[in-house]
């Protein structure tokens, strides 16, 4: 597999080899060998990169899912290749969230699906649940601070129209009058944030509504309370 020194939010990783950045190369793979034969006609990138998927999918296969005892066989965050892994998710993608928004899976795969509920429970260190809203945090901010960043994916990774109200919702309604997405906030206080602008959630979020405009413009019409 592919060593990271660090993660999207810019924390260094515990173990090398950071599983969601991962499956997001073989995606970026896959694409570039599609390109380099249709748009290029350049048959020997296309060969360079099969050549990587073909040790680096089954080395991820291999080594980047753990059993664990409450929900089963699910993918880790970061792994050694010797045993060890580092069993969370982070707010940022790539996440262990985001392996369909990535085209790693879809959205009803079962170990995603085992993987997303751990996410979502207190087995995740990361897991953030207060008044004001519920989602993934991160270790770069308080452990009490929940990330816009997440609710945003867990949206963008559910067929429930429910949860995807929810998620609106809570995006709605913690942005403290400012009208956009922060950082972070305090789980309790969303006056309480990190960053009064941070335009990796707010592009997030613009796509999200793209989507939601195009594929199920109902929900948006709906009424999300008072902010």
């Amino acid at each position: 597999m592919i060593f990271s020194m660090f993660r999207p939010s810019d924390d260094a990783c515990t173990y090398p080899l950071f599983i969601p950045a991962n499956h997001f190369a073989v995606q970026t793979l896959i694409k570039l060998r599609k390109m380099a034969v249709d748009l290029f006609s350049d048959t020997g990138l296309a060969a360079a990169a099969n050549e990587i998927l073909t040790v680096l999918q089954p080395a991820l296969a291999k080594y980047g899912m753990v059993e664990h005892p409450t929900h089963g066989r699910i993918w880790a965050y970061e792994v050694d290749g010797y045993g060890n892994a580092l069993m969370m998710d982070d707010a940022g993608t790539p996440s262990l969230h985001s392996l369909p928004y990535l085209g790693s899976c879809e959205i009803n795969d079962p170990a995603y699906q085992r993987t997303r509920r751990f996410i979502h429970s207190d087995a995740n260190p990361y897991f953030v649940k207060g008044t004001a809203a519920e989602g993934v945090g991160s270790p770069h901010v308080s452990r009490d601070s929940v990330w816009p960043l997440s609710m945003i994916m867990r949206a963008f990774t559910t067929a429930d129209d429910r949860e995807v109200h929810q998620c609106l919702q809570w995006l709605r309604n913690t942005t403290d009058g400012t009208g956009f997405m922060h950082e972070s906030f305090h789980r309790n206080d969303p006056t309480n944030f990190t960053r009064k602008w941070f335009a990796w959630a707010n592009t997030q979020f613009g796509e999200l509504l793209l989507q939601l405009a195009d594929q199920k413009p109902a929900l948006l019409n709906q009424r999300y309370g008072d902010a």
